[in-house]
């Protein structure tokens, strides 16, 4: 078991979180949600001992080994890809590293032999002999094949290096295993792969991420950081998130009587408790509802931003029209012969193993590159409004988010300005920042605001859900669900892409698949399986 006793952490004046006291019991698994800059990943580090709490303590039970997902992927350059997996039990990996040792030794002696014996009981107790076997399958499941794993890691893409440390965690059947944002860079395979080792694992999870269908599969637990504080919920985040907005709104309707706010949380936790039929988690999860209390639940102070989208124009029929589009980038060709038609109201989710295939088509529409054969026709009523992958550029200029904001609207007045700054959380002084100095969550939510300025009715979005919080994600999320235009976007966020689009197109660098259908459609549809083999070509969200 993991727990803390009265940590507290905090950076000069500014307090992060104070006296937190929990329980991290084994078979369940938590995930630490909180606002951008609240310290999820922070807190981790904690746990892990990789920083030290500013007063307090972290107790594991004695015994218990503690594997965290490492974020540094030139950590083991030097490593064969298989023992870099292996590496991660570290007691089992010295134990093999005294055993080559030993035996590679030319002048091997009797005492060499004795140590060799007592290296080889050791070895067995810790299951060595399964641990290349075991590895092996740990790999291929997050889908580095064969051929990979005798490779150094310096040769390895770095997508692939991420599933090699994330397989490196979960090596050795871990008493608590920490990870932070997991499912980063991962294909859709590859997260229910591990959606599905997680909900069979029986030790201790403690999980940071930002995507909810995740969180919503996995999770047992929440734990919210707020007001300072580390609180413990029973359910996954659309329990808490659902119950703690409810909790909200009764307690700014201070004429409610008590009872009838008792009455409304128990029908909306028996709700979720029946619901919860229909978990992969159900049985332990409706139980853990069971216990709860009404005391449990409380209102979050974080805020979500208002996003919406209203075209100045309702656009034609024809949209978009593609025809024959390829692209090389540094000799390696990235798009070839695509073609397709768009039409208005579609809602476009693209997907694909490579992410350069669909930031560049995005940029060929948007003409920041020129196609090397093909072309592209918008059509006369419309108006584009893009969200680049990379956004940095935007915002290299010494200006207040106010003047920033105004530059891109036709409207100058500064109130209008500032409104919609305030949808966007960007309120009295906060809106007198520097756009040069803002974080990468801030600049997301100023090139949303930009975007909700132009009064375009085609959205062109390559990865918008990077860098925001949770609130943010399903702002955003809903914005474009309302949105009466059409939406061209790029995403990894499993429910973002389910509950937008009305059509997927898988982009490769050997051809694409178009298919009009729900996103959870398009994963289990027997035909775009069939195509996919035929390309030679694996789906990665």
């Amino acid at each position: 078991m993991l727990s803390t006793s009265n940590v507290s952490l905090r950076y000069g004046k500014r307090v992060l979180f104070e006296e937190v006291n929990i329980k991290f019991n084994p078979g369940n698994c938590y995930g630490i949600i909180g606002a951008n800059g609240a310290g999820k990943s922070t807190f981790l580090k904690i746990l892990s001992g990789e920083i030290d709490p500013s007063s307090g303590e972290i107790i594991v039970t004695p015994g218990q080994r503690l594997a965290v997902l490492k974020q540094n992927q030139f950590e083991f350059d030097e490593f064969e890809v298989l023992k870099t997996v292996i590496a991660g039990h570290k007691k089992l990996f010295k134990i093999i590293i005294e055993k080559d040792a030993l035996y590679s030794k030319p002048d091997f002696n009797d005492e060499d032999g004795i140590q060799a014996a007592v290296l080889e009981g050791e070895f067995a107790e810790l299951n060595g002999w399964e641990a290349e076997s075991e590895a092996a399958s740990l790999l291929v499941g997050l889908g580095i094949k064969d051929e990979l794993h005798y490779k150094k890691m310096s040769e390895l893409l770095g997508n692939e290096k991420v599933k090699v440390l994330l397989a490196q965690a979960l090596f050795g059947n871990p008493d608590i295993l920490l990870l932070d944002e997991p499912t980063n860079h991962l294909d859709i395979q590859s997260i229910n792969w591990l959606e599905e080792f997680l909900i069979n694992f029986k030790n201790t999870v403690i999980v940071v991420s930002h995507d909810r269908h995740f969180l919503n599969n996995v999770c047992t637990h929440i734990a919210d950081i707020d007001y300072g504080k580390i609180s413990i919920y029973t359910g996954n985040y659309d329990f808490w998130l659902e119950s703690s907005q409810l909790a909200l709104q009764q307690a700014k309707d201070a004429n409610k009587k008590t009872e009838a706010k008792i009455k409304e949380l128990q029908e909306f936790i028996s709700r979720f408790s029946a619901n919860a039929s229909k978990s992969k988690q159900a049985t332990s999860r409706k139980k853990l509802l069971e216990k709860l209390t009404i005391e449990e639940i409380k209102p979050s102070s974080r805020k979500m931003p208002y996003i919406h989208f209203k075209p100045a124009r309702t656009a034609g029929d024809s949209i978009l029209e593609i025809k024959n589009i390829s692209k090389s980038l540094e000799g390696e060709e990235v798009l070839k012969h695509v073609s397709f038609k768009v039409d208005r109201g579609d809602k476009v989710a693209f997907v694909g193993s490579h992410d350069i295939s669909k930031t560049t088509l995005f940029k060929i529409l948007m003409n920041e590159l020129a196609a090397d054969e093909g072309e592209f026709e918008w059509g006369v009523t419309t108006s584009q409004a893009y969200f680049p992958k990379e956004n940095s550029s935007y915002f290299n200029v010494d200006l207040n988010l106010i003047d920033w904001l105004r530059q891109y609207s036709k409207e100058k007045d500064e109130t209008f300005i500032r409104g919609f700054l305030g949808r966007m959380l960007f309120s009295g002084e906060e809106s007198l920042k520097k756009a040069n100095v803002l974080s990468g969550g801030e600049k997301v939510r100023c090139m949303i605001a930009r975007m909700m300025l132009s009064g375009s009715n085609v959205l062109l979005l390559d990865e918008p859900t990077n860098h925001l919080d949770l609130e943010a994600i399903t702002a955003l999320n809903n914005g474009l669900i309302n949105f009466n235009g059409t939406v061209l976007f790029v995403s990894h966020d499993h429910q973002f892409i389910q509950t937008i689009a009305n059509r997927i197109i898988e982009l490769t660098p050997y051809g694409m698949i178009d298919k009009r259908m729900s996103f959870d459609e398009y994963v289990e549809d027997a035909e775009v399986h069939k195509l996919r083999e035929a390309m030679n070509e694996i789906v990665i969200v």
